[in-house]
């Protein structure tokens, strides 16, 4: 990249207490940049975002957004500082109906209640109904829509597609591709389904073993099977 990143991670290290389960990431994602992440089963793409929203103990490193340093300050302040996030298990309030769940985390901006509607009718359907009615899906949808209602620079989203059902999925992917091309949000997917992680980004990081292996065009690594197999594993490769 030629400007200077939005979101930046400098020889981070980082784990839970004194375990250390990702080593000297460097990273930088631009304004309106996609990145996908994949890798084998713990290899540690959860724990990099968990680092980025400040759910791990951090070894060492930076990590800032714009000129905005993270690596010392609470989720909530990295939140109002430009970070949304979609977490693997959703995290939505099973109480709360589809509007409360959107309503506790908006802020002033270009997303609201109509624009998030848009982007998930489905969710406009049920909108009075709690999380807890919902199906996997639409659990998701609000899961993104929520992060979306605070308006963030960039959009952290982990295994989005997990345990979806193929329809649903293609559903998800025309709705990321739309906050990618035509709101140029930048986002971080953590994605297993290699597959649909090689499709959504231009660009691909991959890791093994608490480190990033390759960084680099997705297109590299869709044409050269054999070289996505030594990365990943021959049977993630497949997926």
């Amino acid at each position: 990249m030629n400007a200077a990143p939005l979101l930046s991670l400098a020889r981070v290290s980082a784990g839970y207490g004194e375990t250390v389960v990702i080593e000297d990431i460097e990273l930088g994602v631009g304004e309106g940049e996609s990145v996908s992440v994949i890798g084998r089963n713990g290899v540690g793409k959860t724990t990099l975002l968990a680092t980025v929203m400040g759910h791990t103990t951090m070894h060492g490193g930076t990590i800032a957004i714009g000129a905005v340093p993270l690596a010392r300050v609470e989720s909530h302040v990295r939140a109002r500082a430009g970070l949304g996030y979609v977490p693997q298990e959703r995290e939505i309030f099973p109480s709360l109906t589809v509007l409360e769940n959107l309503a506790v985390a908006a802020r002033p901006g270009r997303w609201t209640l109509e624009r998030v509607f848009d982007l998930f009718p489905q969710l406009r359907a049920r909108a009075s109904n709690r999380g807890g009615q919902l199906s996997g899906g639409e659990q998701q949808m609000l899961s993104i829509a929520r992060a979306l209602m605070g308006n963030p620079r960039v959009l952290l989203m982990d295994e989005p597609s997990e345990g979806l059902a193929p329809v649903v999925v293609e559903e998800l992917v025309r709705a990321i591709v739309r906050l990618r091309d035509e709101e140029r949000l930048a986002i971080v997917l953590v994605e297993q389904n290699t597959r649909v992680a090689l499709a959504l980004s231009p660009r691909v990081v991959v890791m093994d073993r608490g480190r990033i292996v390759y960084d680099g065009p997705s297109a590299a690594l869709r044409d050269d099977p054999k070289k996505l197999g030594v990365l990943i594993g021959l049977d993630s490769a497949g997926a």
